[in-house]
């Protein structure tokens, strides 16, 4: 879909939701049973969940859990309101707020290993949340309309249940806008575990953590401004989705290969390699993952596919001088322009230990130290922002 027909889908909906209060204020008993207040404050929920699947899943399960009066009630609890879940996982955040805490104080090497550790939970908690969410937005219509059409008969319409119509339509929705949100949550801890700063790793957090408050404080105060503000970022992380899938991505492969020390294991294929391009050329964008290769002319090609699944497409490298850079966490393939070179290709972790190797399957000048400078421009070429930097 084309982003100008999801502006005016949000639109829509956005005038849909603030038109139910109106609606709603002509009868105190229909106020009372018309989804709408609901379903804002599930908009904030949806939102907030996705920033942070783990403390979202379990806050709500706890919450529930609390709030339920009888036995009975707490019986027909999902399963993320059960305290056999909540009660670790809940630990396991209060571990992490620890970490990120004390963790500015303590060397950027020490520190990195948890926040990779961090990331796969993330991930793990994301596909948790997904299985939590989906069953909470398929019951709003059902619970306000009692599953026989209430509401619908209050409004003066048969008593005809179309929870299935709503659920129908309204759960893929909510699934692909907590995809996106969570898309760009998860680029966040991509980011810090890039950083070579604990600073910048503070900071990032800050940020993550500004946007929670800002979603539940909101929602607290007004469900209907939360559920405004709710939307706004939705639309920004689908505005940016693509960038977000990219370094998401590119942080799996990361974690991956650190974790299962894949470097020790892993030998370079002697004609096709698979990576990342480390700025944009000729709009493909920065982060793109393909398989690099010379084609018969002796070019340096990437053949990709965009979000690793539509039509493959080849990328012709500019000619020039490129050569091996070895870093601290990952190398990279540079281009040597003059004095300064420019970051063409990233390297995964599993490279590490290889570039030599690397550099004669490719042909290129040879392999050189990247120093500390590469780690002051990290910000930039984070976001894809061309760079450049003395060759060691």
């Amino acid at each position: 879909m084309k982003k100008s027909r999801f502006v005016l889908i949000a639109l829509c909906f956005c005038i849909g939701m603030l038109s139910l209060p109106a609606q709603a204020s002509t009868s105190t008993t229909v106020a009372n049973n018309l989804p709408g207040k609901e379903i804002a404050q599930n908009i904030s929920l949806l939102t907030g969940v996705a920033l942070s699947p783990l403390m979202g899943v379990s806050g709500i399960g706890a919450w529930q859990y609390f709030t339920a009066k009888t036995p009975e009630q707490k019986a027909k609890l999902a399963w993320f309101a059960n305290p056999v879940f909540f009660i670790p996982a809940l630990l396991l955040v209060i571990v992490c707020f620890v970490k990120d805490t004390a963790g500015a104080a303590l060397p950027t090497a020490v520190k990195k290993p948890f926040d990779i550790a961090e990331t796969v939970e993330n991930k793990i908690s994301g596909l948790v949340a997904t299985g939590a969410f989906v069953p909470i937005a398929a019951a709003i219509f059902h619970s306000k309309t009692g599953g026989d059409g209430a509401a619908l008969s209050d409004l003066g319409f048969a008593a005809i249940d179309l929870s299935w119509l709503y659920n129908g339509i309204m759960v893929p929705i909510s699934m692909a806008a907590f995809f996106v949100v969570f898309l760009a949550s998860n680029a966040i801890n991509v980011l810090i575990i890039l950083s070579p700063f604990t600073t910048v790793d503070a900071a990032l957090k800050g940020f993550r953590l500004a946007l929670l408050g800002t979603v539940a404080g909101s929602a607290l105060a007004n469900p209907w401004i939360g559920a405004a503000w709710a939307l706004v970022l939705i639309l920004i992380s689908y505005l940016i989705a693509g960038w977000s899938f990219r370094l998401s991505h590119f942080g799996m492969v990361f974690t991956w290969d650190f974790f299962t020390f894949r470097s020790t294991r892993f030998t370079p294929n002697t004609t096709v390699n698979k990576l990342f391009l480390g700025r944009k050329i000729t709009k493909v964008p920065a982060r793109t993952y393909g398989k690099l290769s010379r084609d018969e002319k002796g070019s340096l090609v990437l053949k990709y596919r965009p979000w690793l699944v539509l039509p493959e497409r080849t990328l012709v490298l500019p000619e020039g001088k490129y050569f091996v850079g070895k870093g601290a966490f990952f190398s990279e393939i540079q281009e040597l322009k003059g004095d300064t070179t420019e970051s063409t290709l990233l390297l995964p972790p599993r490279y590490r230990g290889h570039e030599e190797e690397l550099a004669r399957i490719y042909g290129l000048t040879g392999v050189s130290d990247v120093g500390l400078r590469a780690a002051m421009n990290w910000i930039k070429e984070a976001c894809g922002v061309k760079t450049e930097a003395a060759a060691t």
